[in-house]
């Protein structure tokens, strides 16, 4: 299995397309075998399903994510596992030891726009789950 995480530094971006990069992590026979950060390469509607399906990505682990983007991965045969909060490496933990349980997004519709490197404002209700605050403090 080869998951990619949306990841904020350390910890799991709340918003999948628009997370400064991504954690993919290789899980065989419950261990995880690889890790890889790659920035993200830009949100443009359709583009991440198909550039995560060319890495053999077949799960992607988020915060949250839009319905229109959860279509187009499963169209691409790839699963979603939204309501995703924690550090990276917990989050890695749960899913090696079967644990992890994925629940309703963290985001609200349109909550992502200017999310990441572009965020200037937080719009979560808990100010200490947005890294870029946490910098800006």
């Amino acid at each position: 299995m080869k998951v990619a995480i949306s990841t904020d530094g350390e910890q799991v971006s709340a918003h999948f397309g628009r997370c400064p990069s991504f954690t993919i992590a290789e899980i065989d026979n419950n261990e995880i075998i690889n890790t890889t950060l790659i920035d993200n390469p830009g949100h443009h509607p359709g583009f991440l399903p198909k550039f995560l399906q060319e890495k053999g990505v077949n799960a992607i682990i988020a915060g949250g994510m839009g319905q229109r983007a959860q279509i187009l991965f499963e169209q691409s045969n790839i699963q979603t596992i939204m309501g995703i909060a924690g550090s990276i490496k917990a989050v890695l933990e749960k899913l090696r030891s079967g644990t992890l349980q994925g629940g309703a997004s963290l985001c609200n519709p349109g909550a992502g726009k200017g999310y990441g490197i572009e965020k200037t404002e937080c719009d979560h209700p808990n100010e200490d789950d947005c890294e870029h605050e946490k910098g800006s403090k």
